[in-house]
């Protein structure tokens, strides 16, 4: 899958599949999530109350995006946390619904997961506000 915005060319990832190949992968609200720019409705992941120690990974492609310790809970209705992995995810400029924001998205596949925002804790200020169907939490073993 390709990311463009009308600001700059389309961005290609690692992992490429066409719509059909993650339409049968994916759930019906995963798809829509990951692969065409959704939002699940607040306070329904169940990864809002995981408190494990441990990874949320892509739903789509397995890639690590973020540890648990830096999930917080931010009142959003969404898994919130202050910092991503390296290398776990990459944003591009989201102007839809006639605002500007920061998309955030899987680095290795392109999924679509949410949005970071400039009000989150310290020690980075960041609220990366992520579609819990989007992940998938890994248990530390």
């Amino acid at each position: 899958m390709s990311l463009f915005s009308k600001d700059k060319p389309a961005e290609t990832f690692p992992v490429q599949k066409s719509d059909a190949e993650w339409r049968a992968e994916l759930s019906p609200e995963a798809f829509k999530v990951l692969r065409q720019h959704g939002t699940e409705r607040p306070g329904t992941s169940k990864l809002l109350t995981e408190k494990r120690p441990g990874t949320f990974a892509c739903a789509a492609c397995g890639h690590e995006l973020f540890d648990n310790a830096t999930k917080f809970e931010s009142g959003t209705g969404w898994p919130s946390f202050f910092k991503p992995l390296p290398g776990g995810i990459a944003t591009t400029t989201d102007r839809s619904f006639f605002m500007t924001r920061t998309e955030v998205h899987c680095a290795n596949c392109g999924g679509h997961l949410g949005h970071v925002f400039p009000d989150g804790p310290a020690p980075t200020g960041e609220r990366y506000c992520m579609n819990g169907v989007a992940m998938v939490f890994q248990p530390a073993e």
